[in-house]
């Protein structure tokens, strides 16, 4: 740094350690044990990224901010995958040997979470330690592990790597020397020394052309007087040394490719593995045998080899460069999301604020004003089960219109039976006359009839009409305004239930309209009205998360800052999708089907970012509507006059039911903000042609009470 003028500046820094260590994080790596001749006190066991921050604390004269400590595989996999983002796998084979490879969070049972990906630092020079290797290792195998500083320790390493390829071979030599095999049976001090056959005379004894020749200045240098014979020999020992190296580390890594192929649930497995080490780049044979043994091993697999530049240096500097990118990336998308995640305090504040708007709704004075209208129902009794009788129900609210025969029995059979009938209503009718509406209402009604075989059979009928309606008496509603997409005209300002009278009068139709409904919380398409159910209804939540998507690319935090033709298009993120994508059983290879499916190039992080949209889009959804509640159980608390209130609440709607985790959020949000309540949800079946049937139901009875 003083070099190049730079020790005033406070930099990333990113630290290469090639040995076994646990990682907690990206930023903390315990030494689990020296390796490669190694020892030094203190050490194993710690920190090494505290020890040296100490140490830079210790010197005083410059700082540095330690955010990544990588294995040199990591880095050789990360420099590899700048180039070419399908390299998955780092190799090292030199003076040490390991591996990397990117897994499966869900099958890394030490870590928490199980969404994306994560590299793993495999340490695989420990393989066969537990004795899984032992009918393949041989006699200078064990002689070679009995006289390093390791015994017992890793032994793939010491069959594979640079630091023990030359030793193994000089084993051999004095063997066979020994028997008279070699050498005339002659010895030198120096062929007897540990040490003395370096790696490096493996690789120049194996080069084609003078091989030979450098055999003949080897063993010379080492005291002997090799003959022809000799030469070619110790040539023979040094192929099949390194040959028996390049074809283990070979194996090991076509199980590594196979578990990833395994993984991504795919036929044909094309991907890159980097590599790097002394041995791969110099000796003339080695990468060349290992890709022969991978591919043989490995047939239905495309794997492309690329070595690695400096990867323990540049891929340290990769992965700090990495994190940084993806602290700043989250950071601000973290920032756009905060606007979404609400506070106790703020819920709290909701919660007022619908009480205000509540008692607003109530008042005659303040009722025009109100945004919630609190619009009176005229449904002034709950079923006391001694209703029953055959009662027709009609259920209005979007594109489909259902007729249905609804049975309510009393006494020992007391139950509800249900027929039902789907009609679809087109879109020149929802968009025509008023009469051509109610018109083909009519007729359906009348189908049902027939099809029900009760043709000329007049019924009390209950009519479900989910618009926004001000009602007068239970038998009459005013509609305000069309929402859903209906236009029908000549509607808006009138009575519906009047306007279903007139068209049953002209089909000559029996039947006689009992009693409508309060209107539900749907949702008009006019812009500004409305806008709390816009945040909350599943109309409207998938269009949320569109634009929150559409928002992060375009800022290059998601999909590669590409955005595509059909992500642009509204309406084309249902919310249905929301409740798949956030199913925790959903594994994020099936959430990228579902954006692949909208034409959406996702990785494995996006996918994560996808969800994490998801999942803050209808938590607010689901609190806020808590919070509304909340403010409703507390009013009737307050009316009571109860110090606690125990209460049910009959909840209904497709987000309700089918989100996984949208009820249990609502009803954690009620508890939380109505502590003085005891809330019991109880999930209505059909509430809109059921609960119209019965609340014409509970009017007859009434109606036959005051009658007696």
């Amino acid at each position: 740094m003083e070099k190049l003028k730079i020790k005033d500046k406070k930099l990333p820094l990113g630290f290469t350690f090639s040995f076994p260590c646990h990682q907690t994080k990206l930023d903390e790596s315990i030494l689990v044990t020296w390796t490669k001749g190694f020892k030094c006190s203190s050490v194993e066991g710690k920190d090494v990224v505290s020890l040296l921050r100490k140490a830079i604390k210790k010197r005083g004269d410059f700082d540095i901010d330690i955010v990544a400590v990588v294995n040199d595989t990591v880095g050789t996999m990360m420099t590899c995958g700048y180039d070419d983002h399908n390299c998955e796998v780092g190799l090292i084979v030199g003076t040490g040997t390991n591996a990397c490879y990117m897994e499966e969070m869900r099958h890394i049972d030490l870590v928490e979470g199980d969404e994306g990906r994560m590299c793993i630092n495999m340490e695989w020079g420990a393989f066969g330690d537990d004795g899984a290797l032992n009918d393949i290792r041989t006699e200078f195998d064990h002689e070679i592990d009995m006289g390093s500083l390791n015994p017992g320790k890793q032994l793939f390493e010491k069959m594979i790597s640079g630091m023990y390829m030359g030793e193994l071979v000089r084993l051999i030599l004095v063997k066979m020397a020994k028997e008279g095999l070699l050498f005339r049976g002659k010895l030198t001090s120096d062929l007897r020394t540990t040490g003395h056959f370096e790696t490096r005379y493996v690789s120049a004894i194996e080069k084609e052309k003078e091989g030979l020749q450098k055999a003949h200045e080897i063993l010379t240098k080492l005291g002997l007087e090799p003959s022809h014979e000799d030469c070619l020999a110790t040539h023979r020992i040094c192929q099949i040394v390194s040959t028996r190296s390049a074809n283990l580390c070979g194996a090991t890594l076509a199980a590594v490719l196979r578990r990833i192929k395994e993984n991504k649930g795919v036929d044909r497995l094309r991907s890159t593995v980097g590599v790097d080490g002394s041995v791969y780049k110099k000796h003339p044979h080695f990468a060349r045998r290992l890709h022969k043994t991978v591919r043989k091993l490995l047939p239905d697999c495309e794997i492309r080899f690329v070595r690695s530049e400096d990867g323990s240096g540049k891929g340290a500097a990769m992965v700090t460069a990495v994190a940084y990118r993806l602290a700043a990336q989250h950071k601000a998308r973290q920032k756009i999301l905060e606007a979404l995640k609400l506070s106790h305090e703020q819920l709290l504040e909701v919660k007022r604020r619908m009480r205000v708007e509540m008692e607003k709704g109530l008042g005659k004075e303040t009722h025009a004003k109100a945004t919630v209208k609190m619009l009176p129902t005229y449904v002034c009794s709950t079923p006391d089960g001694t209703e029953k009788g055959d009662f027709l129900a009609l259920d209005l609210g979007g594109t489909n219109f259902r007729v249905l025969l609804v049975r309510v029995r009393n006494g020992m059979r007391r139950g509800v039976e249900m027929h039902n009938k789907i009609y679809s209503i087109p879109l020149e009718i929802m968009q025509g006359t008023g009469e051509e509406l109610f018109d083909h209402i009519v007729h359906c009604i009348s189908d049902f009839l027939e099809y029900m075989g009760m043709k000329g059979v007049s019924l009390p009928l209950g009519f479900t009409f989910s618009f926004p309606c001000k009602q007068t008496s239970l038998d009459e509603g005013i509609l305000l305004k069309w929402t859903k997409g209906f236009k029908a005209t000549g509607c808006e300002g009138e009575d519906v239930v009047s306007l279903l009278k007139e068209a049953i009068h002209r089909r000559e139709v029996s039947g006689r309209a009992a009693e409508k409904p309060a209107s539900h919380s749907h949702i008009p398409t006019l812009s500004g009205v409305f806008n709390w159910a816009k945040m909350i209804s599943g109309m409207y939540l998938g269009e949320i998360v569109r634009n929150i998507l559409i928002d992060f690319t375009k800022r290059g935090l998601l999909f590669r800052g590409r955005i595509s033709e059909r992500l642009k298009t509204r309406g084309i993120f249902e919310t249905k999708f929301l409740s798949q994508i956030e199913s925790d059983c959903l594994a994020l290879l099936q959430v990228r089907s579902i954006l692949q499916h909208l034409g959406l190039e996702s990785t494995c992080d996006d996918s994560i970012i996808v969800k994490e949209v998801c999942t803050v889009v209808a938590r607010r959804a689901a609190q806020l509507c808590g919070a509304g509640m909340a403010a409703v159980v507390d009013k009737i608390r307050e009316n009571r006059g109860l110090d606690f209130l125990k209460v049910t609440v009959g909840v209904d709607g497709t987000l309700y039911k089918l989100h996984p985790h949208f009820s249990t959020v609502m009803h954690e949000t009620v508890k939380q903000l109505s502590p003085k309540c005891e809330v019991t949800f109880l999930q209505s079946e059909d509430g809109s042609g059921k609960g119209a049937a019965l609340i014409t139901a509970v009017a007859c009875r009434i109606r036959e009470a005051g009658q007696r």
